[in-house]
């Protein structure tokens, strides 16, 4: 996990020399004929990676995004109504039924099928119109890292282009010379904090909320601390009542429209006796974890998580387990 990690950056530069003119074609037509409604298809991490691609399209282009519940394909038997539907899937392996029966699905119906995915030759991508490589290379740490990490960049390129955005796209350009930075930041007052820890809270909005779950997710399968995210206009209905003394929470607040807000509840979590972690910008007030700023706010969080994904292993290492190989889990999951 931990080499993975520290790859990331020759990932994403990698990803980054690739398929420009399939991105720009797919962005031209998505332009002269947009879709009537778009889903995202993805499980896990991919899920998260998702997330983050669907809150960008909706904040910059004001199209609806929607997670597909794959059940109502694979279970449900439901017939979904795809003529005019984009459907965007997220995977690493594409192995899973149940990414690629609804892909079939959408396309059979007259569907525009997107696929971004580390295997060229799976079940997935033959099943989707437009492929779009993540370039990664073999994953095999159970956690999954430099592909998550490409997910990430492969939406924000699909949104560059469909937006037909220059300063977002020299942004990505230079996302790799600081993903480098991001990788030799230090964040110990965190696993200092959460060595002995059983229980935590992640805290994210906007385009953070995605890496709030991925980080919350990577607690549970990598550490065994039971972790769970949410956005900090939701913790104050009902989660709130978990606080109390020394609870941990790590907040993430890189730059943009929401970042205010989740400083301000990271200092009431404090006079509440919280113990906060809070991830922001160098120069914060009060930051316990230094971020790396991007190009553009909008890619912050994905130097954030490149941040995260080195202390969480770390994290892991300090509590006596292998990152590498979590308890109960495998590489590749099949769900249907």
């Amino acid at each position: 996990m931990f080499q993975e990690a520290q790859s990331a950056a020759q990932c994403i530069s990698r990803l980054l020399q690739h398929d420009q003119r399939q991105y720009a074609a797919l962005g031209a037509e998505l332009r002269s004929q947009p879709p009537s409604a778009v889903v995202t298809i993805a499980r896990g991490s991919s899920d998260h990676a998702a997330h983050y691609m669907a809150y960008m399209i909706m904040a910059r282009l004001g199209r609806l995004v929607t997670s597909l519940p794959m059940s109502l394909v694979t279970l449900y038997r439901a017939e979904i109504q795809s003529k005019g539907l984009m459907s965007v899937a997220f995977s690493q392996s594409g192995q899973s039924p149940d990414l690629i029966e609804p892909s079939r699905s959408v396309r059979g119906g007259g569907g525009r099928t997107v696929a971004f995915i580390n295997a060229e030759a799976s079940p997935l991508a033959a099943a989707c119109e437009w492929v779009f490589p993540l370039h990664a290379g073999a994953e095999k740490s159970v956690a999954a890292t430099k592909s998550f990490i490409a997910q990430m960049v492969a939406g924000a390129r699909l949104t560059a282009a469909w937006q037909e955005d220059p300063i977002l796209q020299a942004a990505l350009d230079h996302l790799p010379q600081k993903l480098e930075l991001a990788a030799a930041v230090q964040w110990l007052p965190a696993i200092e904090t959460l060595v002995h820890a059983d229980k935590l809270i992640v805290i994210g909005r906007g385009t953070s909320m995605a890496i709030a779950m991925e980080a919350a997710l990577k607690f549970k399968e990598t550490c065994c601390i039971q972790a769970e995210a949410f956005s900090s206009a939701e913790v104050k209905h009902g989660p709130m009542a978990l606080v109390d003394k020394n609870y941990p929470m790590l907040v993430f607040a890189p730059r943009g429209p929401a970042q205010a807000g989740l400083i301000d509840l990271a200092t009431e979590m404090r006079m509440r006796g919280a113990r906060v972690l809070l991830a922001a910008p160098q120069g914060t007030p009060s930051a316990d974890l230094p971020l790396i700023t991007t190009d553009h706010e909008d890619l912050d969080p994905i130097a954030a998580i490149q941040s995260f994904y080195l202390m969480v292993e770390m994290l892991a290492r300090s509590r006596g387990m292998n990152p590498d190989a979590p308890r109960h889990l495998a590489k590749v999951t099949q769900t249907h």
